[in-house]
């Protein structure tokens, strides 16, 4: 059985889960500002559970390509108090904390989160890897080159696929060095890539096996979607489930998403089909 172990509690991946997304930000690009105070946050964690989602991840920071950068004084003031009220209302929510600085994982995981998810991968903050190892919490590892507000003009790959795959490579042994058990890795959909290379990463992503590690995919409403479909992310629903199925079929562990419904009446689809 392949399991994460989150507060003790072993998580079984073998059949894909679903992430639920909360952005406690007034900038996100899908449901920036819907959930900027604790009533709201609350009750967008209880709908997403009943749902169906196994994990909610928090985040502070809108990693939106040129979002604004934040500090850490105001990353905290936005995530800490909405873990505090979540875990107040849900003791056994397993919640991932969005983040790429060290310091705001640590006070995340103090505060009731069990799970670190960084979109750099550990490359933004050398304390990062130490810090979830000493902790250990399970570890969302994505791949970004730059920042949100400088990776558009960092997405030139000569085999996008490969690349991943070495980077994932590296980056893996160092997670492991730093005593990390369990890491989930995100190919980063979006984050210094064109649409045509995350297209092309989840058509390979099945590839990824060789790596020997379950996989998260964030597709949820991205531009990769609507705007091939000429729509708009509100529009991006149906999309969203159509490339989630594929991810499914090609591997993927976590859907990470914001319509955890639809997700997790996809995965029982899915497992019917591979049944």
């Amino acid at each position: 059985m392949k399991t994460i172990n989150c507060k003790g509690t072993l998580i079984d991946h073998s059949v894909p889960k679903v992430m639920g997304i909360i952005n406690v930000t007034p900038d996100s690009f899908f449901d920036g500002g819907k959930t900027t105070i604790q009533a709201d946050i609350v009750s967008r964690a209880s709908s997403l559970l009943a749902e169906g989602a196994t994990f909610l991840d928090v985040g502070g920071y809108s990693s939106r390509p040129g979002a604004l950068e934040v500090s850490e004084r105001e990353e905290l003031d936005r995530v800490i108090p909405a873990i505090e009220s979540i875990i107040a209302k849900f003791p056994k929510a397993l919640i991932s904390i969005d983040t790429f600085r060290s310091s705001v994982a640590k006070k995340a995981i103090e505060a009731g989160a069990c799970m670190v998810n960084d979109i750099s991968g550990g490359q933004a903050d050398p304390d990062m890897l130490p810090l979830v190892g000493k902790l250990k919490v399970p570890y969302v590892l994505m791949h970004m080159r730059g920042t949100p507000q400088t990776m558009e003009a960092e997405s030139n790959y000569d085999n996008v696929t490969r690349e991943l795959i070495s980077f994932f490579s590296e980056r893996l042994a160092a997670a492991r060095k730093a005593g990390i058990n369990d890491v989930i890795l995100d190919p980063g959909f979006g984050f210094a890539k064109n649409h045509e290379q995350s297209f092309e990463l989840l058509n390979n992503l099945d590839l990824f096996d060789v790596l020997d590690a379950p996989l998260l995919v964030g597709i949820s409403r991205k531009s990769m979607i609507y705007k091939t479909l000429d729509a708009t992310p509100a529009e991006a629903l149906n999309g969203t489930t159509a490339l989630n199925s594929i991810a499914l079929l090609k591997g993927a562990s976590i859907l990470r998403v914001h319509d955890v419904k639809e997700a997790a009446e996809c995965v029982k689809l899915i497992q019917k089909v591979l049944s």
